[in-house]
């Protein structure tokens, strides 16, 4: 069960993610592209805590993401919104990466977009980039 302190994280990133995807759909505008960016990181840090979200991103596995993710976040502070979001997409793939299986796992167990995903060419293609099926 999620605490309230959780619960406002996750609604947070949510609003973060929303502010972001309305920022670029605007053409790159760098002020919502700002507030989603603050808004995603200060949510997660309440869903999972400022002890381990400091420690995730200072893992050494995930430095280059780290840094791909902040330096995009701060160029997008400094107004140059195409190009802070681009590295700061390739930061967050290389953060949040190892996740994208796990998601695409829970997506195929969703009633409408299971049955999608779950489609002989979608199925193929997901596949091969998140494995088969995953050992749990």
């Amino acid at each position: 069960m999620l605490s309230d302190g959780q619960k406002i994280g996750v609604g947070l990133t949510a609003v973060g993610v929303l502010f972001m995807l309305m920022g670029v759909f605007t053409f790159f505008d760098a002020g919502l592209l700002a507030i989603g960016n603050i808004l995603f990181l200060a949510g997660i840090t309440l869903t999972i805590g400022a002890q381990r979200t400091i420690t995730f991103f200072a893992q050494k596995s995930k430095l280059r993401g780290t840094i791909c993710f902040l330096g995009g976040i701060f160029l997008v502070f400094c107004r140059w919104a195409v190009v802070g979001i681009a590295i700061e997409l390739f930061g967050i793939l290389n953060l949040f990466g190892d996740f994208f299986p796990l998601v695409f796992a829970f997506l195929r167990q969703l009633p409408i977009i299971g049955s999608l995903l779950n489609h002989p060419g979608l199925s193929n293609t997901f596949d091969r980039f998140t494995g088969p099926a995953l050992p749990v």
